[in-house]
């Protein structure tokens, strides 16, 4: 065992801040999340770097802005030359692992016809290629010294769970290929899949096994960081067995906002794009069953995975690993979920898909605390390495985060008077760039091909997001001062690469 501290990093993909019951749910019960917050601090006002899968991801392994990292939009691979503070720590003597949902190459679409991944859903679950990716999968990955990884979203996956899968049913690892067919098809169904065969349940399993193999001693006496990532929440939502209806979308309220969405038409920018992209699958307008559908089997996928949480950290325990262990929980972004009348995620200017939950435990130095300080994906990796102690010289060069250790210690202290949000958007029939601004009362949007328009929500007064600002005269002068502000945000955070080289 070490004496240098683990981390036990848990993710989401598409979950909401308030989609725990500690954040004040009235519905969703999420005891195991909750019991990470009872030792740790809950961070109200958390936002995502960028509110897609991919470019935030790169984020928060590199602790670069979208611009800087390369993944501007899903379907770009981050570069493998661009330093992660899992290379740091893996310098540093800590042994690196993920299991579950990665995300950092492609999987379906990519941008250009000549890029390849080795995170392509097509050659998982091609029986020709399978074989061929598994043996190949280049080791170490982005500074992970162990992959396990899960490719897709609901029962729709492939990658190391399909050789899972094959081994407890062939006939849904065989058939995995003719399945994603209907992947864009609906954003929620019914799945065959029992509790046992479903993609949580392989991630569940995996994690355990690896702190079994921790606490045999296997990796001698480094330390580890875990990256436990799991596909769900996101679409197409399918729990299965006793989470398919442990809740009713009779019992789902419909947000405040929900009516707002017969106004979006008139939106300079949504009413161009609503319905617009994949066939509804980024800024879905959605009926009222609709709504209280998804979002009841959100909450069965959310329930299932806090039960998966409670089984981790129950292990962790058990195997004596839990007092030395940090523990981190958060989401790559967030979903609409009804607000505005739309579902999913897309270019917008709402908080539901851009404030995340996150969640910190560090043994010995958080308690139970609840934080409206502003925190930003891309301070992750620095706050993790500065706790960690790790020497300087290995921290990647170029990290533009914020080290948010002092919120930790003390949840009233303020480290950003801002969050700054990129958003570039290039999917099949969408190229589009938004520039968001979060301060702790205001929150801006721009649009790159919009003169004079944009969005500018009061967060104290207009939690709903019903009420534009953006050319009411009595906040003309906060307008002028948010747009200097965003662009100075902006500048600071722009690539200075290649760098100039020293002369000699």
């Amino acid at each position: 065992m070490s004496e240098k501290m683990n981390i036990l990093f848990i993710i989401t993909d598409q979950q909401r801040v308030d989609h725990l019951s500690c954040a004040g749910n009235p519905i969703l019960k999420t005891p195991n999340m909750d019991n990470i917050a009872k030792g740790g601090v809950r961070f109200t006002n958390a936002f995502c770097t960028n509110p897609m899968c991919m470019p935030n991801r790169a984020c928060i392994l590199t602790g670069l802005y979208p611009n800087m990292h390369g993944v501007r939009s899903n379907g770009i691979n981050l570069p493998l030359n661009i330093p992660t503070f899992t290379q740091s720590l893996q310098k540093s003597g800590w042994h690196t692992a993920t299991i579950g949902k990665i995300h950092l190459q492609f999987q379906a679409p990519r941008i250009d016809m000549v890029s390849r991944s080795v995170e392509r859903i097509a050659a998982w679950i091609s029986e020709k290629y399978r074989t061929k990716m598994r043996s190949e999968f280049p080791l170490p990955y982005y500074g992970f010294d162990e992959v396990e990884i899960v490719l897709g979203h609901g029962d729709l996956c492939a990658g190391h769970y399909l050789d899972w899968l094959e081994e407890r049913a062939p006939q849904y690892s065989k058939s995995m290929g003719k399945r994603f067919e209907k992947f864009f098809n609906a954003i929620y169904y019914d799945t065959e899949f029992s509790e046992e065969l479903y993609p949580t349940t392989y991630i569940t399993e995996r994690t355990i096994s690896f702190f079994e193999r921790y606490s045999q001693g296997k990796y001698g006496s480094k330390p580890f960081f875990l990256h436990c990532s799991f596909p769900d929440p996101h679409h197409p939502v399918c729990p299965p067995g006793r989470y398919k209806d442990m809740y009713k979308p009779s019992e789902i309220e419909l947000p405040p906002s929900f009516d707002d969405g017969k106004n979006l038409g008139q939106h300079k920018f949504l009413g161009k794009h609503v319905n617009s992209v994949l066939r509804g699958a980024l800024l879905r307008e959605a009926t009222e069953e609709e709504t209280r559908k998804f979002t009841a089997s959100t909450y069965g996928s959310i329930a299932m995975i806090d039960a998966s949480i409670g089984k981790i950290l129950t292990s962790l325990e058990k195997l004596g690993l839990a007092d030395n262990t940090m523990v981190i929980y958060t989401s790559d972004h967030g979903d609409l979920m009804g607000d505005h009348g739309l579902l999913l995620k897309g270019p917008c200017p709402f908080k539901g898909i851009l404030n995340v939950p996150l969640l910190w435990k560090v043994p010995d130095l958080t308690k139970s605390a609840v934080s409206d300080s502003l925190v930003s994906s891309i301070d992750i990796p620095k706050t993790i390495l500065n706790l960690l102690k790790v020497k300087r010289r290995y921290h990647p060069p170029d990290m533009q985060g914020v080290d948010i250790t002092p919120v930790l210690k003390d949840p009233t202290t303020k480290v950003r008077d801002c969050c700054l949000i990129e958003e570039d958007e290039e999917l099949l029939n969408i190229n589009v760039r938004l520039r968001h601004l979060v301060t702790e009362e205001y929150k801006l949007t721009i649009y790159e091909d919009l003169m004079d328009f944009g969005d500018l929500y009061d967060r104290k007064n207009d939690p709903e997001e019903l009420n534009n600002l953006w050319y009411d005269n009595n906040y003309k002068n906060l307008r002028y001062k948010l747009i200097d502000k965003l662009l100075h945000e902006n500048l600071k955070a722009q690539s200075r690469y290649p760098h100039r080289q020293a002369l000699t």
